[in-house]
């Protein structure tokens, strides 16, 4: 009787697999229209930074709607393969951040799958995840970063590396949104620091703190769209800064010498294919009062709430929130195309200008 049971699905789960082939059998023959997507957009999680997905999630979803999609909200879990089945997604739209969403492991689910999704692949997805994975990739293609080391075992020397002096800025290797982040300005916060940073993973990061401005650069599509600099009262851009009342002030596009700026499109541009990401992401630079930039990391699903800066970025090119998103998925779907379709938007501007 046992045997009996294991050897045949029960019903429900019989349509599910059928339902699933008939997508991809559309799918193959090219016949996805708007009308027949279903979009599951996949936000929560269990990392750190859930609620920030939740709200880059629902704003996502708005904004599908409002352009007439089929929209389904998935927040993630163990059943998330279950739930795209049972749903009948065909395509997924990442709302993910940190671990578990934005670290190649959905990633690589949706593969098996045979799932189109959004942004970077595994690979891209992974190292932009692991900072010190980030620091060696972008090091081999001289794009400058701070000086800094890798920490791993949840090792706390006795003292700071005496070759980066002090302040210096100790974070967890696979983490966003600042979690765990701290700047030690004497010797006595080193080993809180370090215990700090050792609760979101094994590694930790340590790095030189660059006194100076804070930029961000979105790129999309090898698109590189101007720079917001973040301007923070106390200049430490942490999570408070970001998601809370704090008078954070942002200016977009930065002030920017030609120069600087020429550098940074360059610099991101850059680092962007050296990491092999698609889609959106966003770097993240920190320029040193002498003039040099340095890139601190990459998201390759960068914040989409009302405060989030990849879409304050887009809005200076004429994309609002809701042209932004609708590309991003587009990206996903038709990939060739929309490269194209950016290349020839960037000529048009750079003619009219």
């Amino acid at each position: 009787m046992e045997n009996r049971r294991d050897a045949r699905l029960d019903g429900g789960e019989e349509a599910i697999q059928s339902e699933w082939k008939a997508y991809h059998k559309v799918k193959k023959q090219g016949m996805m229209t708007q009308k027949s997507l279903r979009i599951g957009v996949l936000m929560g999680g269990s990392s750190a930074e859930r609620e920030i997905s939740l709200k880059t999630g629902r704003s996502i979803c708005d904004a599908l709607t409002r352009r007439g999609y089929t929209v389904i909200p998935i927040e993630v879990d163990a059943s998330l393969p279950h739930q795209i089945r049972a749903k009948k997604i065909s395509v997924a739209f990442l709302a993910l951040h940190g671990p578990g969403g934005e670290d190649g492991t959905v990633q690589g689910m949706l593969e098996v799958m045979k799932m189109p999704y959004t942004g970077s692949g595994v690979s891209a997805s992974a190292v932009c995840m692991d900072k010190g994975l980030t620091r060696v990739v972008l090091q081999a293609a001289k794009v400058p970063v701070p000086p800094g080391m890798t920490l791993s075992g949840k090792m706390i020397p006795v003292r700071p590396p005496a070759t980066l002096g002090l302040p210096i800025v100790v974070k967890p290797c696979a983490e966003g949104s600042t979690f765990g982040v701290s700047i030690v300005r004497k010797p006595s916060q080193w080993k809180q620091a370090l215990q700090k940073a050792y609760q979101f993973g094994e590694q930790a990061v340590v790095e030189k703190y660059i006194p100076g401005r804070e930029v961000a650069v979105g790129v999309f599509g090898n698109e590189v769209l101007p720079g917001v600099e973040i301007i923070v009262p106390g200049g430490f851009y942490d999570f408070t800064a970001k998601y809370g009342k704090a008078p954070t002030r942002y200016v977009c596009p930065a002030s920017l010498s030609s120069k600087l700026e020429a550098a940074l499109r360059d610099y991101s541009l850059r680092a962007y294919q050296a990491l092999g990401c698609r889609g959106a992401a966003r770097i993240d630079f920190r320029i040193h009062t002498n003039g040099r930039p340095y890139i601190l990391e990459l998201n390759t699903i960068p914040g989409m709430t009302e405060r989030s800066l990849l879409p304050m970025a887009a809005a200076q090119i004429g994309w609002d929130y809701d042209d932004l998103v609708e590309r991003i998925l587009r990206d996903a779907l038709f990939p060739k195309k929309m490269e194209a379709s950016v290349r020839k938007a960037k000529t048009t501007r750079k003619s009219a200008s």
